[in-house]
């Protein structure tokens, strides 16, 4: 979900609104004859230094925090549903607890999130769209999205990890995909929309393990054994492991490139496991999910009429994302290439399989050397057995929706990012009576 592109660390609070002591035009400190607008600047300073102070104090003893701001206006400016324009945004509050420094526990994590989010809905009443034109339209509610304990073992190269867990902070992710908005780019609908109510991700999460071993520098294998689903019910209620649930499980192994001299862990805990790394360069991963339950065929009845019956679904998937293009002048301006593609279970989900992939470029702007621009496309293909269920029912079918996007990253300040992000939704819901639309979104996220 975040916007700016920030460190994946549990604290994302470790930015100063101090000036930079090289800034060629430093604000003047407040004297007798200062103007109301640079008193209150100073004063503004002043708070952020103390913050900051309050932040770095408590880091050193092994609480981390973060409090993030996500919002954005939305706007249908041609096609889709209908024309419009909504607001919608989420609240992100975290804390994580260093066991080392808090009571001399080596290798132990604790880590809670809180998220509050309201707002519209741009896919659900405007672009009408399947894959989703904003990761941050979920229903309106203030929630446990984790709550997990961390220990990390044998030279950091093995790390456990139990409780309510975001299966897509690890698995099914990419650095330079998240700097777009389309859910997909998050994780592919193949996988996002299986299951009775979703894997366990943003919005609804589900209580498990996983576990990773690091056998090399490069080398990560992870394995996740979660609910079926989520905590959270379609009917409003709140269970886990209920009978007929069933369990998800998945597994992803990942080569991860960092030459020498890239950004390193801020602490020796992390090499492993959440909260683990700095930046990659390169990255190659292939993973596989797999649900014990069983689900109702979307062709296929029984004598009785009534759906047939599978015992469990699957699916698979592979990512890459590499730095194609470095500038040995300036490190700092860099393309990045990636792709994604899925194969979901096409006799009981929607989506058969889905592919996407994009450009991003970053560096390029010599005054603007945080900034990031990309374009990146998503597509989703209905499975053959959907399609037929949806032709004996009447509703025409096409077998793809894609979406295009173009985005563009601007960090304002220490604290504050703003995009820009154009979509074009080709086939929205792959429902011919819904037209291809425009969509417009501008997010902002603000950082404490």
């Amino acid at each position: 979900m975040s916007v700016a592109r920030l460190p994946e660390v549990c604290a994302q609070a470790s930015f100063s609104l101090a000036q930079n002591a090289d800034d060629p035009n430093p604000e003047p400190l407040p004297n007798s004859g200062a103007t109301s607008t640079q008193t209150q600047t100073s004063s503004l300073r002043q708070l952020g230094e103390t913050w900051d102070r309050l932040h770095t104090q408590l880091s050193d003893r092994g609480a981390q925090f973060g409090i993030r701001y996500d919002g954005e206006g939305f706007a249908d400016i041609s096609g889709g549903m209908r024309r419009g324009g909504t607001y919608l945004g989420n609240l992100n509050l975290q804390l994580s607890l260093d066991g080392q420094r808090l009571i001399s526990w080596p290798g132990v994590t604790l880590f809670l999130y809180g998220l509050g989010i309201h707002g519209g809905h741009p896919s659900g009443h405007f672009v009408g769209d399947a894959q989703g034109v904003s990761n941050l339209e979920a229903p309106a509610k203030w929630k446990l999205q984790e709550g997990w304990i961390q220990q990390n073992l044998f030279g950091n190269r093995f790390s456990a990890l139990f409780g309510r867990y975001d299966l897509n902070s690890e698995f099914y992710r990419l650095q330079s995909a998240s700097l777009f908005l389309n859910s997909s780019f998050g994780i592919g609908p193949e996988f996002s929309q299986s299951g009775q109510n979703g894997p366990s991700i943003f919005p609804f999460t589900s209580v498990g393990g996983r576990l990773a071993i690091k056998p090399i520098e490069q080398i990560v294998f992870r394995t996740a054994v979660l609910d079926g689903i989520p905590v959270e019910r379609p009917n409003g209620a709140r269970q886990v492991f209920a009978n007929g649930d069933g369990a998800l499980i998945v597994t992803e192994a990942a080569y991860l490139y960092r030459p020498v001299g890239s950004e390193q862990p801020r602490t020796r805990e992390f090499r492993i496991g959440r909260n683990c790394c700095g930046t990659y360069t390169g990255k190659l991963a292939f993973g596989s999910w797999y649900y014990t339950a069983t689900f109702d065929d979307l062709t296929k009845v029984r004598a009785d009429g009534l759906p047939a019956r599978h015992h469990g679904s699957h699916g698979v998937y592979g990512l890459v994302d590499w730095t194609v293009y470095q500038d040995s002048n300036n490190t700092d301006r860099q393309v990045g290439l990636f792709g994604q593609l899925g194969v979901g279970d096409r006799h009981v989900n929607r989506f058969a399989y889905y592919t996407g992939g994009g450009l991003t470029f970053s560096g390029f702007i010599p005054a603007r050397k945080e900034d990031e621009f990309g374009v990146a496309v998503a597509a989703a293909h209905n499975g053959t057995p959907f399609i037929e269920a949806r032709q004996n029912q009447g509703v025409p079918n096409r077998r793809s929706e894609v979406t295009i996007e173009l985005t563009y990253l601007a960090q304002v300040g220490a604290h504050l990012a703003i995009q820009p992000d154009l979509q074009f939704v080709i086939n929205p819901n792959t429902d011919p009576r819904i037209k291809n639309a425009v969509a417009f979104i501008l997010r902002f996220e603000l950082s404490l």
